[in-house]
């Protein structure tokens, strides 16, 4: 599958995709309890496999019931349950090192992966958060790692108040912690001109 999407000037570099633990992050601290962590730069390597993974991962499209009408999301997903064979080594690997990574503030690890491919600006998602399941009641981590062309992620606590902006290169990892489901959203807004984009979601068991 042809995207498009050149991580330099000159097309994808050649390198195979590799965790950065020299890269350093933030914690950024959110109200009511939430906070983000942002580490630029913790996949080297992503162009490639951004490239496997569009190929290799059965991207199917989705559809909600808007009002009256069914429509379609605006984006391809694939998701990858407890106990599933993720679809990529270096996938593999990411779970990995997360779940060390947290281990203090998620004991369990990361159990489950979620794949959204955003081919271009004209796809998104809408303001939400994942709070079915534990994530209603109960504090837990998502990680996000961005591959392919940047976009923006946007958050915005629940009862109201001035938005944040979390720009995401290829590589880049995001992590919302603590009560950030329940207190705050989270959004890709469309944006034109946009590349194609995939977002690599994990999350521990019985949240979605």
């Amino acid at each position: 599958m042809s995207t498009g999407f050149q991580d330099t000037l000159f097309g994808a570099v050649d390198e195979t995709p590799a965790i950065s633990r020299s890269a350093r992050g933030q914690r950024i601290m959110l109200t009511g309890g939430a906070w983000v962590d942002v580490v630029p730069g913790w996949l080297a390597g992503s162009a490639q496999l951004f490239d496997r993974l569009v190929d290799s991962v059965p991207w199917r499209s989705e559809q909600r019931q808007m009002y009256d009408r069914v429509v379609d999301v605006p984006r391809l997903a694939a998701y990858y349950a407890e106990g599933d064979a993720l679809p990529d080594p270096t996938v593999v690997e990411m779970r990995e090192e997360l779940s060390a990574r947290f281990a203090p503030e998620l004991p369990e690890g990361f159990a489950t992966a979620g794949l959204c491919f955003y081919r271009n600006g004209a796809d998104s998602v809408a303001w939400h958060g994942d709070r079915i399941g534990r994530g209603k009641h109960s504090d837990t981590l998502i990680a996000i790692v961005s591959l392919g062309a940047p976009r923006t992620l946007m958050m915005r606590p629940r009862g109201g108040g001035p938005s944040r902006r979390f720009p995401l290169g290829s590589g880049d990892l995001l992590v919302m912690g603590g009560s950030c489901q329940r207190t705050w959203d989270h959004a890709v807004p469309k944006e034109k001109g946009a590349g194609p984009r995939i977002s690599v979601q994990f999350r521990p068991s019985g949240v979605w």
